[in-house]
């Protein structure tokens, strides 16, 4: 028979285990701070409370650079520093590499801003030690200032998204921002987009290229599209950035590859497509290439792979592997939009190009603009010198073509000559 005394000593030792797990529960283990779910409980306890959110800068290239154990052991020193530093604040892991203070009330926009200005000044420019090396760390800092407490985590993680991708020190969140009007927008042209991409709608438009001797169509540049279920057709501006979000990018690549090559198995065109240096890079486009101009001689010799010469090529040496590979097949290599972004004339020397795309900045105003003129005869010459032909784009007017034949540009396309088209 179980005593009264023993009963109740087991009641004490569950108890005991009962708050040791509900404390564990509540505590983030690594730096023993309060995490996520002790502060949306005090959130709930406290309506009138503000929130604050502290993101190391920055710290996905420290971890993936020095380690996981440095980047743990970074952790744990910024959270005793910020107990330090910050002593009467109520300070909480908040997730990953960042950290929350809850404030017991919520203060106006003008006091919130004076009272993280503070904080900003006490952490930053932080140095942590770590086996005789010197870590740099600054931090980005967010908040909301609202008459209402509802969505307050949502709101201030928005800021501080902002607030990274803009640079700055610190963004507070106001509603009339109405920065969840840009979420929810996203939201539903990502699935758009999954869906578009997922049932088909990826299609190429097609855009002739004449020869400026013959003013025959010589060629077709395939442009990717997005058709939605009401058959709306989305630019790529639009779609292209968010698939590379929700990691859908290589399907699109792969589809409009595909598609392509099907459209001129029934004519003798050469047609040019799209490369980013994303794609060059991925080893599964790179294969998925190949395997087309294996299958596919007599295309592979009238394809041209055009690469956005607005992207830094970083990695020369996985570029020049590409267009040897491609080339051994028959391809042709473009340097799309020269003249823009990252334009040098060392770029071609590092690369075996066939083809200069002339950016259509300085083709459009070529008529006008004496400056464009000149950069574009430059640009020309030196191609000439090298072998290269050369191509203009956004040629919008028959002005603007006198120019481009008058500089013995090889080739053109633009409005004037043509639209994107959804069949050759």
């Amino acid at each position: 028979m179980v005593s009264s005394v023993d009963k109740s000593s087991c009641e004490q030792s569950l108890r005991k285990c009962q708050r040791q797990l509900l404390k564990r529960y509540f505590n983030d283990h690594l730096t023993n701070l309060p995490n996520i779910y002790q502060l949306r409980r005090d959130l709930v306890d406290n309506e009138e409370s503000g929130l604050i959110l502290i993101a190391i800068d920055d710290f996905a290239t420290i971890n993936n650079f020095y380690g996981y154990v440095v980047g743990d052991y970074l952790i744990e020193h910024i959270a005793e520093y910020l107990k330090e530093t910050l002593k009467d604040e109520n300070i909480y892991r908040y997730v990953g590499s960042e950290f929350a203070i809850l404030l017991e009330n919520s203060l106006s926009f003008y006091d919130l801003k004076d009272y993280i200005s503070a904080i900003s000044e006490k952490i930053n420019k932080k140095i942590i030690e770590y086996v005789g090396i010197k870590i740099h760390i600054d931090f980005t800092i967010a908040s909301c200032a609202n008459t209402t407490h509802d969505n307050i985590i949502s709101k201030v993680s928005m800021a501080l998204k902002y607030a990274k991708e803009k640079r700055l020190p610190f963004w507070i969140y106001e509603d009339r921002m109405k920065f969840e009007n840009e979420y929810e927008k996203n939201l539903q042209i990502s699935d758009l987009i999954r869906e578009g991409v997922e049932n088909f709608g990826i299609i190429p438009y097609f855009q002739p290229i004449i020869d400026n001797k013959t003013s025959k169509i010589v060629k077709y540049e395939c442009l990717a599209r997005l058709k939605d279920r009401d058959e709306n057709v989305i630019s790529p501006f639009l779609f292209i950035p968010i698939t590379k979000k929700i990691k859908v990018y290589n399907l699109v690549t792969k589809t409009i590859i595909t598609k392509s090559f099907k459209a001129f198995e029934e004519n003798k065109f050469e047609f040019t497509l799209n490369l980013s240096v994303e794609d060059i890079e991925n080893s599964e486009i790179f294969e998925f290439i190949i395997e087309k101009l294996k299958e596919n001689p007599d295309i592979s010799t009238r394809v041209t792979f055009e690469l956005l010469e607005s992207e830094a090529i970083e990695d020369f040496e996985k570029v020049s592997r590409f267009i040897k590979e491609v080339k051994r097949y028959g391809a042709k290599i473009a340097i799309d939009d020269f003249g823009s972004g990252y334009s040098n004339f060392s770029y071609l020397t590092k690369i075996d190009v066939d083809i200069i795309k002339i950016d259509g900045s300085l083709i459009k105003n070529i008529d006008t603009d004496k400056n464009s003129y000149l950069v574009v005869e430059t640009i020309v010459d030196f191609a000439k010198k090298l072998g290269v032909k050369t191509i203009a784009e956004f040629v919008h007017s028959s002005t603007v073509l006198d120019k481009v034949k008058e500089l013995q540009i090889d080739y053109s396309q633009g409005f004037y000559i043509d639209e994107p088209m959804v069949n050759i």
